[in-house]
């Protein structure tokens, strides 16, 4: 829930602090299944995204588009246009939702997915170096972590442009029968006052609501704090496990076929995006440090009762009594 970038991005001027990507192009995937980085664009007409001459500055110029052709009846302004950037696993799998909900769907990979989209319904663009967005765009990221991307996304785009920061709790695989109680994390980071801004927000937002996902209002700050535990740490146990090459036995139990399956899970994501989790996550320092004293004193309980029992072993008489001097020290 892996390393999709974006290249419809500057970089960021100051530069971010080391090891930050260069701009969003070098941003390891930290999805919540196939793609770290997934934003989703709403698009409608006009405006493109440029790199300026003094920094890394996004900008919206008037220029339209073939797919900008937009109706302004009162039944028709809860149509999105969203242009999925990452239409890999993970991106195809959201845009098979929003398609199917009346949505224009507009994918952009640098793989070739045309195949995908057209089978979805949805168009593809393999490399927009000149993307064009109206002035007041809604940016929403499906990141696993969300400080980053938040501070990212304040730093680069123009003011009149909307910020959700999103955590879908699910991917293909959990979702595949539907997204019915699966948890769905927002945070509106910057939305407009005005009314067309907050009606767009809440029509996508309704995407996920819709589908009965239960919606929960969270800062990205604690949504991070959360998620070292419930991501990172996850991670983290599964690939431990994985490096003691555990197997399958005759004799499995229950509790050690969570562990394989703990194992297979983790495993079968990218290492980029389990150190995505701990690279953009200020919260999985402290985890990794708490997890490390934790197995120390689970270690030091052990061996002090094995020195415990050693020593009577060593010292009982054999009436049952303690040898003379045993207990002297």
């Amino acid at each position: 829930m892996i390393p999709t970038q974006s290249r419809w991005f500057a970089s960021p001027s100051p530069p971010l602090p080391t090891p930050p990507p260069r701009g969003l192009r070098n941003m390891p995937s930290l999805r919540p299944k196939p793609a770290l980085f997934n934003p989703i664009f709403r698009l409608t007409k006009s405006g493109r995204l440029r790199r300026t001459s003094t920094g890394g500055a996004v900008r919206a110029m008037d220029a339209a588009q073939v797919f900008d052709r937009e109706s302004e009846e009162p039944e028709q302004r809860a149509r999105l246009k969203i242009a999925i950037v990452g239409f890999g696993n993970f991106g195809q799998f959201l845009a098979r939702t929003f398609v199917a909900q009346g949505h224009a769907v507009i994918g952009f990979s640098r793989s070739d997915h045309s195949a995908a989209a057209r089978s979805l319904g949805a168009a593809f663009f393999r490399d927009p170096p000149r993307p064009r967005l109206r002035r007041s765009t809604l940016f929403v990221d499906v990141l696993s972590v969300k400080e980053f991307p938040k501070n990212l996304f304040l730093q680069l785009l123009p003011p009149d442009f909307d910020i959700v920061c999103t955590h879908p709790m699910f991917g293909p695989e959990s979702g595949k029968h539907g997204w019915s109680g699966l948890p769905f994390v927002y945070d509106k980071v910057r939305v407009g006052d005005s009314e067309d801004r907050a009606d767009r927000c809440r029509h996508f937002l309704d995407i996920f609501a819709r589908e009965g996902c239960r919606m929960v209002d969270m800062s990205c700050t604690e949504h991070d704090e959360n998620a070292a535990e419930i991501q990172f740490l996850t991670h983290t146990v599964g690939r431990l496990l994985a490096r003691l090459d555990l197997k399958s036995t005759p004799i499995n139990t229950k509790g050690y076929e969570t562990l394989l399956e703990l194992v297979e899970n983790t495993c079968s994501d990218s290492f980029d995006l389990y150190n995505g989790l701990f690279m953009y996550n200020n919260s999985s320092t402290e985890l990794l440090e708490r997890l490390e004293l934790a197995f120390n004193s689970l270690r030091k309980e052990l061996f002090g009762r094995l020195h415990v029992n050693l020593r009577k072993q060593l010292f009982q008489s054999p009436n049952g009594g303690s040898s003379p001097g045993a207990d002297e020290n």
